[in-house]
């Protein structure tokens, strides 16, 4: 059964308002903290909102992985993970995700999940928290590494060129 959406428009335009406020606050204080916390209610809202058999799990994966970097970034939690597994990434849904620091990895697979559910859903809702969670996760990584960031975009760039079909 659809989930009312009777005031989902102004719960979308709060979360926006939200994560935009956590991202500029998050931005000039280089703390991710900050973002994350405030990008939770999205994902919250998200895992809530989706019903698709073939998207609930990306989005119930979203939360578990948000309320993992939560503790790996207030316990400052520093673990690379492409030294340990000796590989330079992994490609997860058809989107590579590179290895680094486990800081950096678990907004990378927030926004492949994001992506997914943008891709898989009809619902206008869940696409407009899908984009809020991209932005953010993007967001997140930048505050933590903005070289990874550069990289992470490069690799999206160039999936992206290439997925176009002429």
């Amino acid at each position: 059964m659809a989930k009312p959406t009777t005031y989902a428009v102004p719960i979308c335009v709060a979360l926006t308002l939200l994560l935009l406020t956590g991202m500029i606050i998050g931005l000039l204080r280089s703390a991710p903290l900050i973002i994350i916390l405030f990008l939770l209610p999205s994902v919250i809202y998200e895992a809530y909102r989706t019903e698709g058999k073939s998207t609930v799990w990306a989005s119930w994966g979203m939360l578990a992985v948000i309320l993992i970097e939560i503790v790996l970034v207030f316990f400052k939690i520093d673990f690379n993970l492409a030294a340990f597994l000796g590989s330079e990434g992994q490609y997860v849904a058809g989107y590579f995700v590179p290895f680094g620091d486990v800081r950096v990895l678990f907004p990378a697979i927030m926004g492949v999940l994001s992506i997914i559910l943008l891709v898989r859903t009809a619902g206008v809702y869940t696409r407009w928290l899908s984009v809020l969670i991209i932005i953010g996760s993007l967001s997140i990584i930048y505050t933590i590494d903005a070289a990874i960031f550069k990289e992470i975009l490069r690799i999206g760039i160039k999936q992206g060129l290439n997925n176009i079909r002429f």
